[in-house]
């Protein structure tokens, strides 16, 4: 036997994986089905959080010394990552090794997957989308036009004399990799290669990011320019920049191509007080505007005090009582489940009875428990808009005239009463109760009450006043929105003014009118040539009050 060869029994294996430059969205599906079976994560600390939520619950994170960034470039010896990786791998674990970018363009990494050919360790590579191709992307600056302009990759912290002689005597576009603090003396190194002072430029820092800012300029203005924007100094010099340089470059077309930042609610912390699970679609929605949402929940879900009603209804529904249930949150869809597994039912006692939910969370709920409703409302995702598809009762196609209903105590009357009013029975049954959530971490707290959110969405007046009793009330520079006039009353009796109305009492007509303020807010400034904030940028002194 050849003593060299791979032991593939005795060893793990290990996949070196890029994780792009910082949009989780960029990570490719090889790379979740990589993570999602990974024993160890062992990731750069820029890229850890955005790797991390794919990787199991208990997935081992170990992390490398804080020295072994003082390691000089192109020392040949085994950085502590490396050992870290080996270690692993040598136990027989599946080691995911993590790094932003791509991997193929890490010259450490390339060491580490030296180390593991070496031993005769299985590794393969996922590749990533690399900062010097995504970041221009995210920016509006295309690195090539119609005539296929040359594209030249330098990284201004390793490159030589030759490199900018190279690049500069050249006319293609350069994207260059540095620091913010460097930016004005690369652009000098490529002036003094050749390249005129007013070739157009771009400087784009936390890339792919809700915290991205891109500015535009000449190599011979950037200096300036960065210092007026009050840029330079600053403690955050050395972060990472990506500066795109070229005549053709389309550098000087951004504002036109800007799609990224140009966002209605670019960069905006949003406070949607609701859980994960309730909040899914409306953060997804937010996102999509270029926002942040932070989910906090303003209520928790507690059983009924009394449980016997709720067992007779399950009995009932089971023993053919029931024409109709209908699930008016996902909270009841979740209730009636755990009353069913409390009894050893599964979705195949809803045979025979029609299903109804009250929007597509709760429907997706049912699907989740094996369910298919046969009703969600075509329209308005309510108990209004359930109610304009729901079918009267007709008793010849109708054998059995009564709907159960499982809602919260707190729930209103609507249904109930236009379901009588089509001449349906209803049994309307406390599934759970709502109380008020245990406040959240003190950090939100002082964000809440001290500016750190730009807007918050109130989607009925309990999560106004439950907001305000766990957390206090928001500062007076977030933007208050509401999803309708009673939660408008509510907010304005707390001494918040009210600065969105959703057209509709929908969440995500909620979030489009936001979205629709947070536009029109940035088109006012552009207009007025003032620089695009966030609201929690301006924090004027005195708290404001509601309009009388």
């Amino acid at each position: 036997m050849n003593p060299t060869a791979p032991n593939h029994s005795a060893s793990g294996q290990v996949t070196f994986l890029g994780a792009g430059p910082g949009d989780p969205g960029l990570l490719t599906l090889r790379a979740v089905e990589a993570l999602a079976s990974a024993d160890v994560l062992i990731a750069d600390p820029p890229v850890l959080d955005v790797v991390r939520v794919h990787a199991r619950a208990h997935v081992d994170t170990p992390q490398a010394s804080a020295d072994e960034a003082s390691i000089p470039a192109g020392v040949p010896a085994l950085r502590d990552t490396a050992n870290l990786v080996m270690a692993a791998a040598r136990a027989g674990k599946r080691v995911v090794r993590a790094v932003a970018g791509d991997p193929g363009l890490d010259g450490n990494v390339a060491g580490e997957m030296l180390a593991c050919a070496a031993e005769g360790i299985v590794f393969e590579v996922v590749p990533g989308i690399a900062a010097a191709v995504g970041v221009p992307a995210y920016a509006g600056v295309p690195l090539r036009d119609a005539q296929g302009t040359d594209v030249r990759f330098i990284d201004a912290r390793t490159a030589d004399d030759r490199c900018w002689s190279e690049v500069g005597a050249s006319d293609a576009t350069a994207v260059v990799s540095t620091t913010l603090d460097s930016v004005a003396a690369a652009a000098g190194e490529l002036v003094t290669a050749g390249r005129k002072p007013d070739t157009p430029l771009s400087v784009t820092v936390a890339g792919t990011t809700t915290r991205q800012r891109t500015w535009t300029a000449t190599l011979g203005s950037v200096a300036q320019v960065l210092k007026s924007a009050k840029v330079l100094p600053s403690p955050d010099g050395g972060q990472p920049v990506i500066a795109v340089v070229g005549e053709r470059c389309a550098a000087a077309q951004r504002e036109q191509l800007s799609w990224f930042e140009s966002k209605p609610l670019f960069g905006w912390r949003v406070l949607v007080p609701r859980t994960k699970e309730q909040a899914a679609s409306l953060s997804d929605q937010l996102v999509s505007y270029g926002a942040v949402p932070h989910e906090v929940p303003t209520i928790a879900v507690e059983p009924p005090r009394t449980p016997q009603q709720m067992e007779r209804a399950v009995k009932g529904l089971v023993t053919g009582r029931y024409e109709w249930i209908a699930f008016t949150s996902v909270n009841a869809v979740k209730a009636v489940r755990e009353k069913f597994e409390e009894y050893g039912l599964d979705a195949r006692a809803f045979a025979g009875i029609k299903v109804a939910a009250v929007g597509e969370q709760t429907a997706k709920a049912l699907v989740a428990f094996g369910v298919k409703p046969d009703l969600v409302p075509s329209g308005e995702q309510s108990a209004a808009g359930l109610l304009e598809d729901w079918p009267p009762y007709d008793p010849v196609f109708d054998p059995i005239d009564r709907v159960f209903l499982p809602r919260a105590d707190i729930a209103t009357e609507t249904l109930v009463a236009g379901l009588i009013e089509l001449g349906w029975e209803v049994d309307d049954v406390t599934a759970y109760r709502t109380v008020r959530a245990s406040p959240p971490p003190a950090e939100t707290r002082e964000a809440i009450k001290g500016g750190g959110f730009d807007a918050v969405l109130f989607t009925s007046s309990s999560t106004v006043r439950n907001l305000v009793g766990i957390a206090g009330k928001p500062h007076n520079v977030t933007v208050i929105a509401c999803i309708g006039p009673a939660t408008a009353k509510t907010a304005e009796e707390h001494g918040l003014r009210v600065d969105v109305m959703s057209p509709e009492p929908s969440v995500h007509k909620l979030a489009e009118a936001l979205a629709d303020f947070g536009a029109a807010r940035r088109d006012a400034a552009m207009e007025a040539g003032d620089p695009v904030t966030r609201p929690s940028e301006r924090r004027p002194g005195s708290r404001r009050r509601a309009r009388s």
